[in-house]
């Protein structure tokens, strides 16, 4: 695969009712929930950390970042463990969901533009719409949803 290919599949999953995707790409794996240890003066979204082995990730509440009301975890709540794009390095970032799906392509002709009207998400949050059976799936930009400087801040408190 060359350099400039881009890839066309995304991991769906849900937040409430709603159906979310990232490019599978930044997707590094998926964690059982497990114990998240609070940093105190930390933002709201921000849960806390955990170790994954050996190195701490810091772990974001993509309900809360969407400014949903919290739930309780379920057996299929999970964290989705992304690579973030930063100036440096790539940071990784764990963010709690409330179920992952499944993989779906989506060729980049079946993305539409995000639709601003309304939107109860920062329009640089979405980077396009896709369909899957008949139901919207937004898909999402983790680079600026989950910015490095965010979870760095969280850490530093």
């Amino acid at each position: 695969m060359s350099a400039n290919t881009e890839i066309n599949a995304y991991l769906t999953f849900k937040l409430d009712e709603e159906l979310f995707a990232i490019n599978v790409s930044q997707v590094l794996e998926i964690l059982e929930m497990k114990p998240i240890t609070k940093v105190p003066g930390a933002p709201d979204f921000m849960r806390g950390v955990i170790n994954l082995r050996g190195n701490i990730l810091p772990v974001v509440d993509a309900r809360t970042k969407f400014k949903m009301q919290p739930a309780d975890a379920t057996i299929d709540t999970c964290i989705v463990v992304l690579s973030i794009q930063t100036d440096k390095d790539p940071l990784l970032v764990g963010a709690v969901v409330d179920a992952v799906q499944m993989v779906i392509d989506l060729p980049k002709e079946q993305i539409l533009p995000p639709v601003s009207i309304g939107a109860a998400y920062r329009e640089d949050f979405v980077t396009g719409i896709g369909k899957v059976d008949d139901e919207f799936v937004m898909i999402l930009n983790i680079d600026k949803v989950f910015s490095a400087e965010e979870a760095l801040a969280g850490l530093e408190h």
